[in-house]
């Protein structure tokens, strides 16, 4: 089944999202609810482990959580009061179902299943060490390399080996891990992937977002701080910090696009930040227009700042369709030049005859932006001025973000002015890095010690990239297969 939508190859892809609860009623279905309201941060394939005080169950699927876990028959072959869950879109590995979270092994100390959202920039490496010392490996994905690094330890206890764990990698991660000692949730040292906790009853939850916490009716507690551990068990709550403390780099790109606009993320409503995002980028690059029309639907929050800001007229100039799900068949060559009328239909009642200003949030390979402005010329528009709310794209995401290789990313080999040429506009700017960061309420970034991971927009990376630096191309394995394609 094609689990991806053949014309939505134009973005950066959304990582991954977990969910866990201890100590729920059905609590294999409150996941199944969290993880629908996490659908847009992976969504070719789905899985939830539960346990039920004496033995783990888990389901996997490829494919979307309505579909595969909306049946009771389903729900009920996951019983117990705990479990976890994973949304996935493929950033490291195969796209299998063995790739599938959560994954699932039998330790020394009992059954241990992972949910992992990030992505472990010295994996291969690890890997490489553990194969010598005779570990097997069931999948490709980057996360099995945390349970056999959990199962090798010398410490005694579970965790002391999950801390040792931790310590050996290295990039971006929040788990969500289930064990017959308790449920442990934590967060890199950089913070850089997100994780929130909160409780509806007696159950705790932890999510990669605000929005599912709203969705099955908890509150909100707060964020798991970078760098901590969480384990909920029947003792209660208790929270550790093995790492030495660093200034966190929480992902800016989670402000401009991942989450949900319903969601919070560091204190702040996402929709709010990327309305002032619109706003900076009015006041940064302001241009005489008839109306301001959004690329529905991610450039939509950005587009009304900028309206509200320059004082032009907010519209719809561009109508989608809710009807186009990732499983659309794949289209034969003939009319992939169609692909993006699909998703985007010009208003052309609207646009005929005038000045725009188009909104999207970013600009990844510049194939789909082509389709649409040529698509709004095709309508009518006289003049077409694209505006986006992000800094160019100039580099590859290592941190759980699946990127395009480099040489793919159309504003690493081109100027903005030849980016307007070949998207064919009459003038196209992005927002300044400084006026991301003002948006986001600071001043400005600071170059010494940047308040986010942005290496996407400056090449800035704030960890070692082990096997980038060590491993030629051609020796990698499928492990990073997926994010070069």
């Amino acid at each position: 089944m094609l689990t991806t939508h053949p014309f939505d190859d134009d973005k950066l892809r959304e990582e991954c999202g977990v969910f866990g609860i201890w100590g729920g009623d059905t609590a294999a279905a409150v996941v199944a609810l969290g993880l629908h309201a996490l659908q847009h941060r992976g969504q070719e394939a789905a899985g939830i482990s539960s346990w039920d005080g004496h033995q783990f169950h888990t389901q996997r699927a490829m494919g979307h959580v309505a579909g595969n876990f909306d049946r009771d028959d389903v729900i009920r072959r996951l019983p117990g009061r705990v479990a976890c869950g994973h949304v996935r879109y493929a950033t490291t590995g195969d796209t299998a179902l063995r790739n599938v979270q959560p994954l699932f092994a039998e330790l020394v100390s009992g059954g241990f299943a992972v949910a992992h959202n990030g992505n472990i920039s010295n994996a291969m490496h690890l890997r490489r060490q553990l194969v010598r010392r005779g570990a097997i490996f069931q999948s490709t994905s980057d996360t099995e390399v945390i349970i056999h690094l959990v199962a090798t330890s010398a410490y005694r206890t579970l965790l002391d080996r999950f801390i040792d764990a931790l310590k050996q990698i290295e990039g971006a991660y929040s788990l969500v891990c289930l064990t017959p000692e308790g449920m442990i949730a934590c967060r890199d040292p950089l913070g850089i992937r997100p994780l929130v906790m909160g409780r509806v009853g007696d159950a705790y939850i932890f999510a990669s977002e605000t929005v599912a916490l709203d969705m099955v009716g908890a509150s909100f507690i707060r964020s798991v701080e970078p760098g901590e551990i969480v384990i909920v068990s029947e003792k209660g709550l208790r929270s550790h910090r093995p790492f030495a403390p660093v200034p966190p780099r929480p992902c800016i790109f989670e402000h401009v696009y991942f989450s949900r606009p319903d969601s919070i993320v560091d204190g702040t409503s996402v929709y709010s930040v990327r309305k002032r995002i619109g706003a900076e980028l009015a006041a940064e690059n302001p241009v005489d227009a008839d109306y301001v029309i959004p690329v529905p639907d991610s450039g939509t929050p950005a587009a009304i700042g900028y309206a509200q800001q320059s004082g032009l007229p907010f519209e719809l100039g561009i109508i989608r369709s809710h009807y186009v799900g990732r499983t659309f068949i794949q289209p034969g060559d003939g009319i992939r030049h169609l692909g993006v009328k699909l998703k985007h239909n010009a208003n052309r009642a609207l646009i005929d005859g005038k000045r725009l200003v188009l909104i999207d949030d970013s600009i990844v390979r510049g194939t789909t932006s082509l389709k649409i402005v040529q698509m709004l010329r095709d309508a009518g528009a006289r003049e077409v001025h694209m505006r986006i709310a992000s800094p160019p794209t100039r580099h590859s995401c290592f941190y759980g973000v699946d990127t395009p290789e480099r040489a793919k990313l159309l504003a690493a080999q081109m100027s903005v002015a030849e980016m307007a040429d070949y998207i064919k506009v009459d003038s196209l700017a992005f927002l300044s890095i400084d006026g991301l960061y003002r948006a986001l309420g600071e001043e400005s970034r600071d170059a010494e010690r940047p308040q986010h991971c942005d290496a996407c927009f400056t090449g800035d990376y704030p960890t070692h990239l082990t096997d980038q630096e060590e491993v030629a191309p051609a020796d990698q394995l499928s492990l990073l297969g997926e994010r070069a394609a």
